[in-house]
């Protein structure tokens, strides 16, 4: 479970299992506090990643 824990300048400081992780507030959507659960889904652009390798 992610938890917002509180707000530092430009992050969020997110909690999960015990560890605090800093992520960029405007990643998150707009209206989040303290306190909500969020979900974060991360993926890998293998398009993206290839043009990056092309050069």
């Amino acid at each position: 479970m992610l938890v917002i824990d509180r707000f530092e300048g430009e992050y969020a400081l997110i909690k999960m299992n015990k560890k605090i992780f800093h992520i960029p507030k405007v990643l998150l959507p707009k209206g989040a506090r303290e306190g909500d659960v969020v979900s974060i889904n991360i993926t890998v652009d293998s398009r993206a990643t290839a043009e990056l390798k092309k050069g």
